[in-house]
């Protein structure tokens, strides 16, 4: 995979990926993101779950420059692509993290950190002995509700393909009525016309005319 993502150059994170020695054993305490990108760690601050390749990440970013954003990566050749990608086009505001997403929510970041949280096309594991290693549960929902300022333009953006993972997110959020509102979802800013987020996966199921679900979840204060 990493030579397909690479072309067979080499790939350089410098300045811009982070991975587990950078965040310290689990356990050791939350790691506050906000000191990533120090002068200007009193920007708003997002996170994404899944960079993918960083089409969204790369398009995002470069319209948002004073925002940070921190995009968490658990396939390593993902991550080592699309940090040398946003070295290259050099975006001092987005840091890559290969972290798998529940360890880092749960056991690294502190609380009221991130104004928005990304999830777009997230594996749907769609075998039913599988389902349990969704990433859209109640309780990973909570975590989130914790990490998410406590202001009302906090809010968790997800979208997916797949109509039962869907419908699985829908229930998955009604235990956590009481902590998020459930609205539409409205194609990012960034996104190009006709478009979603914008991310290489939607490209490509779009391509393969599949249908889109999406939701806004925004944090109740």
């Amino acid at each position: 995979m990493s030579y397909t993502l690479s072309h067979g150059k080499a790939l350089d994170v410098t300045g811009v990926g982070l991975d587990a020695t950078d965040l310290g054993p689990i356990g050791s305490g939350p790691v506050d993101p906000r000191a990533w990108f120090a002068p200007h760690d009193d920007r708003p601050i997002e996170l994404e779950i899944g960079s993918g390749k960083g089409a969204f990440l790369l398009r995002q970013a470069t319209a948002q420059p004073l925002v940070n954003y921190v995009s968490i990566e658990y396939a390593r050749a993902f991550w080592r692509y699309t940090a040398d990608r946003m070295r290259r086009h050099g975006l001092s505001n987005v840091k890559l993290v290969y972290v798998e997403a529940g360890a880092f929510v749960r056991q690294y970041c502190p609380g009221h950190v991130f104004r928005t949280v990304h999830i777009y096309f997230p594996d749907p594991w769609p075998k039913k002995r599988h389902h349990k290693r969704r990433l859209i549960q109640a309780p990973f929902l909570e975590h989130l509700h914790h990490v998410l300022t406590h202001t009302r333009d906090a809010t968790v953006r997800i979208t997916t393909d797949h109509a039962e993972y869907f419908q699985w997110m829908v229930e998955a959020s009604a235990p956590v009525s009481a902590l998020f509102d459930r609205e539409p979802y409205e194609p990012d800013t960034s996104a190009p016309t006709g478009e979603l987020a914008g991310t290489n996966f939607e490209r490509k199921y779009r391509d393969q005319g599949r249908p889109f679900y999406a939701m806004v979840l925004r944090k109740r204060v």
